[in-house]
């Protein structure tokens, strides 16, 4: 572990960062909240922690995961993640499957925001998390470079960033998370409206009425990027602005009509989208930056234990954004927990090997 000495101009380097970057982390608390009311739906049973190191262990005789040591193990890693959902959803799948390895795992699932939780992975206080690759734009001021709007292009520069800070980017989910604007199902089906092409078409016909949080609003990367690449310009008086940026309000709104709003501000992954027949017009122009997520470790403790990519980098790479929405989804709509969402899709995965 580096020395307290060398850890402060890295952690000082963190300190300061984009609105952009903060903004992201404040409106984005839950990954699109609990929808609706109504009690609880009970997680399903048998999912305790020592039930988790079972099904993980299972894993590992059956041949989803590389055999790891049995038994007590000297082996121990801490695994981190932000506090959105998608984040703790993704902290325990990773966590899982370290456990199935033979490795000890402390859990610090919901740390905070990104800049808390990346902190403490350059400080040595973690291992590992998944992080989204469009956020090292703004970890490296770059985030005008057209570069991050492309899948591959975004992870490459990544990973390349990365490395100078003694990180190592693992295998990314194919599951962009980004802005997107999701209109009325029933809409969007009568209207054929499936791209933002069609959506600017839309627009123009003056049948969109949007909700949004100012940010989106007014931020350049957010709905004035979009009306750049596609060659619209939605009037303020078409738009309903939240000062809050909760997507589990500006989805619910677009697929119940509320005050005539059909179109909402959406993350490529929210768990609610299906849910809602909301309709995710796609971004053919690549008018947004990508993120997608990945595992990103320390490469000292990649060296150290190389199996741990041959593990997880098939488990990411199987995940797609269909896929994200609906275990999101089972935790945010059904009320689910994170742990036995992710411990049950990881069953899931081995029976289907089998």
């Amino acid at each position: 572990m580096e020395s307290q000495a060398c850890q402060a101009p890295r952690r000082a380097r963190y300190a300061i960062v984009t609105a952009a970057m903060l903004f992201r982390d404040t409106f984005r608390p839950t990954c699109c909240s609990r929808v609706g009311t109504g009690a609880r739906i009970p997680s399903r049973p048998g999912f305790t922690r020592r039930g988790l190191a079972r099904l993980a262990g299972s894993a590992a005789a059956a041949g989803f995961l590389p055999r790891g040591a049995s038994g007590a193990t000297s082996k121990s890693l801490v695994v981190g993640s932000k506090s959105d959902t998608e984040g703790t959803l993704l902290g325990n799948v990773i966590a899982t499957i370290l456990e199935g390895l033979g490795f000890r795992v402390e859990r610090r699932l919901g740390l905070g925001p990104t800049l808390i939780v990346r902190s403490a992975l350059i400080g040595g206080e973690l291992d590992l998390y998944p992080e989204y690759t469009g956020n090292v734009a703004f970890f490296a001021g770059t985030e005008t470079d057209p570069g991050w709007k492309d899948g591959e292009t975004a992870y490459e520069m990544a990973r390349r960033l990365d490395a100078a800070e003694g990180l190592s980017w693992l295998a990314r989910a194919r599951a962009d998370n980004t802005w997107c604007i999701a209109v009325n199902g029933a809409l969007a089906r009568s209207e054929g409206l499936a791209t933002m092409t069609d959506f600017a078409r839309a627009v123009r016909a003056d049948r969109i009425r949007l909700a949004a949080s100012t940010e989106f609003v007014e931020s350049p990367a957010a709905l004035p990027a979009f009306e750049a690449a596609y060659d619209f310009h939605l009037p303020i008086t078409r738009i309903v602005s939240l000062p809050g940026g909760d997507t589990a309000v500006t989805a619910r709104a677009a697929a119940e009509g509320i005050s005539g709003i059909n179109a909402g501000m959406v993350y490529g992954t929210d768990g609610a989208i299906s849910a809602l027949d909301l309709t995710v017009m796609s971004d053919p122009q690549r008018a947004q930056i990508v993120y997608e997520p990945a595992p990103v470790i320390r490469a000292r403790v990649l060296e150290a234990y190389p199996e741990i990519r041959a593990a997880l980098d098939p488990v990411f790479e199987a995940l797609d954004a269909a896929t994200l929405r609906r275990l999101n989804g089972a935790i945010t709509v059904e009320g689910r927990q994170a742990e036995a969402v992710a411990a049950a899709w990881l069953a899931e995965r081995m029976s289907a090997r089998r």
